[in-house]
């Protein structure tokens, strides 16, 4: 119990005497606050290395144990990163305290047995979202406004969902829960929690909130919360319904199936037509959603298995690209992608943090994207056996979103690192290498090496110590990926491809004049990456999409917002202050009254 306790506490504590420091001794306050995160990182290495527990109201197996250290590991390195991203704010107190209390209440969330305890710490977590996305001014106003209402909005169905639960089986523990979802309270119950777990996460239709906020908030907030934390919390939640309290029937797989699906796609369309980058990523962030969602609505260990590991490598490699596009926009003040250009050589280890991390996401081998897809279309294909046509269509989706996402981040890569510079750019800079601090690019790189180490030692390192014990069973693969063997591999591909590059570049050089749609390039003639993509936007179709996606119609928020006010409005024109209309409609009042008391 202690074990469990201490770092909570821990982290409460820190956080209001962080608050009462005074703000001249900025020093103290950064260096308590990462001596604190470091201690919070070691308590839930401690705990995951614990024997299991259930004291009733806590309780921690295999799915919360590998949970909690990765809490405490995100919430480090963003303490880390934020010693200097964040140099510019004066909030620095409040900033901190939030970030410890999250940290602690996120690995209460995680531990909780008790839904009463969960649900307080649960809400406590949307407040410290509102707090940090309102660190950045009155700009964020309005986004941390909406976020409260989405989280608050689905934390308030998900209540409701747990009270269906207690009256189902008169316990507030979930480990004393088991509960058949054939029946309609059953079904009722699981779909408003999990609305409350979508909300967190990301998924659609709750995800509106996510890429305003990676727009307008602090890259280190967009880069903790929604990136890795909401993802670890939201995805932790949405599987232990699905392993542990809810016994699923295909109906409602099949709603995880096509959730996910949608997810997936149309969210990374969204992404595709960006130009700004904080904003592509977090609909990335979105998209990646759907892999987790399609995978644990397989229903099959290996399906789960991919979700619960895509939960992971989205955490790590998500992680790595807000951070290293906070880097970007530390030193070149923007986040257009038409603004930049020309920075691999400028900054080559945010280069390549951002290189590996988009390689990573878009599934490409051998990073740890690709093994965490490549199990859930085995989940899929394993779906397929029982019948149906639904796994192929989910199975061509994700597929195609992999592809769609590779095409995104080429043109992130391309537009930041690779293309010419802008031409206020090359008016102001030098092209000398101007890389950030290392508090800046070291958690981007340990994060870029985590993508290449679970990708190459993805059976020895995470299935085997993270993903299989919080399975609790054995997860069996369809087919075989040697993941060491296809490293060597495709290394001597490439090596081999080099020395044939510089083989034929020792003879001679060609000078040749470039072309772009057939035109010869002129002098100043620049070419970013972006305007290609905006073609997509011009199908007649999509085009049509497009535009009710600007104009928020498809945002729960905004069309929320709407039927509320429609119905103030109405409302407030049957409310005109004139006599003869209040007796009109008290008459038809009473007369509805006495014909329901007749009837």
């Amino acid at each position: 119990m202690k074990i469990l306790l201490e770092p909570i506490l821990v982290s409460i504590i820190a956080g209001l005497f962080i608050l009462v420091i005074p703000k001249r001794f900025r020093k103290v306050i950064e260096f308590f606050s990462l001596i604190t995160s470091i201690y919070l990182f070691v308590a839930g290495i401690r705990i995951f290395f614990s024997s299991p527990i259930n004291t009733g109201y806590f309780y921690v197996d295999g799915l919360s144990r590998f949970i909690v250290p990765a809490i405490g590991f995100f919430g480090f390195l963003v303490t880390l990163y934020s010693l200097k991203s964040m140099s510019g704010y004066k909030s620095v107190s409040s900033y901190y305290a939030y970030i410890i209390w999250t940290i602690g209440v996120s690995i209460l969330a995680a531990v909780s047995n008790n839904i009463v305890i969960f649900l307080v710490s649960w809400g406590f977590l949307g407040f410290t979202l509102y707090m940090l996305i309102n660190i950045s001014g009155p700009k964020a106003a309005a986004i941390s406004k909406k976020t409260f209402i989405i989280i608050g909005g689905s934390d308030s169905l998900m209540i409701l969902g747990f009270g269906m639960m207690w009256l189902t089986t008169k316990s507030l523990n979930l480990s004393d829960m088991r509960i058949d979802i054939n029946a309609p309270m059953a079904l009722w119950s699981f779909l408003l929690v999990a609305a409350g777990a979508f909300a967190k996460a990301g998924a659609m239709p709750f995800h509106t909130w996510i890429p305003e906020t990676a727009q307008e908030a602090p890259i280190s907030v967009t880069a903790f919360l929604p990136a890795s934390l909401d993802k670890l919390l939201g995805i932790y939640l949405l599987a232990r319904l699905t392993l542990n309290v809810f016994i699923l029937n295909s109906f409602t797989c099949a709603i995880l199936m096509v959730t996910g699906s949608i997810t997936i796609i149309a969210a990374v369309m969204m992404a595709l037509v960006q130009h700004d980058f904080k904003k592509l990523l977090g609909y990335h962030a979105v998209s990646q959603v759907g892999y987790m969602v399609l995978g644990i609505g397989t229903g099959n260990p290996i399906g789960i298995a991919g979700g619960l590991f895509h939960m992971l490598n989205n955490a790590i490699y998500k992680c790595c690209l807000f951070l290293s596009g906070g880097n970007v926009e530390y030193k070149t003040k923007t986040t257009e992608l038409d603004n930049l250009g020309g920075l691999s050589k400028v900054m080559p280890i945010t280069f390549l943090t951002t290189l590996i991390a988009s390689a990573a996401i878009s599934g490409v081998p051998p990073f740890n994207g690709f093994f965490s897809k490549w199990m859930i279309y085995q989940g899929l294909i394993e779906k397929g056996k029982s019948g149906g046509v639904l796994w192929i269509i989910c199975l061509a989706a994700a597929m195609f979103g992999s592809g769609l996402t590779l095409a995104s981040f080429i043109k992130l890569i391309h537009a930041m690192f690779l293309g010419t510079p802008s031409l206020e750019r090359r008016a102001t800079s030098d092209e000398r290498r101007n890389e950030v601090s290392w508090q800046m690019w070291l958690p981007a790189a340990i994060l870029a090496i985590l993508c290449v180490t679970f990708g190459i030692f993805a059976y020895q390192i995470p299935l085997k110590f993270f993903i299989r014990p919080a399975l609790g069973a054995e997860v069996v693969f369809t087919g075989e990926w040697h993941t060491l063997k296809a490293t060597l591999l495709l290394f001597a591909g490439l090596v081999i491809g080099l020395i044939i590059y510089f083989l034929g570049n020792f003879k001679s050089v060609r000078m040749s004049d470039s072309y772009i749609g057939g035109e010869p390039v002129e002098k100043d003639m620049r070419l970013s990456g972006t305007e290609f993509y905006n073609t997509v936007k011009e199908y007649d179709l999509l085009r049509i999409i497009y535009k009710k996606a600007e104009a928020g119609f498809f945002d729960i928020y905004e069309q929320g917002k709407a039927l509320v006010f429609g119905i103030g409005g109405f409302f407030q024109y049957l409310h005109n202050g004139i006599l003869p209309t209040y007796l009109v409609w008290t008459l038809l009042g009473m007369m509805g009254l006495f014909l329901f008391f007749m009837r």
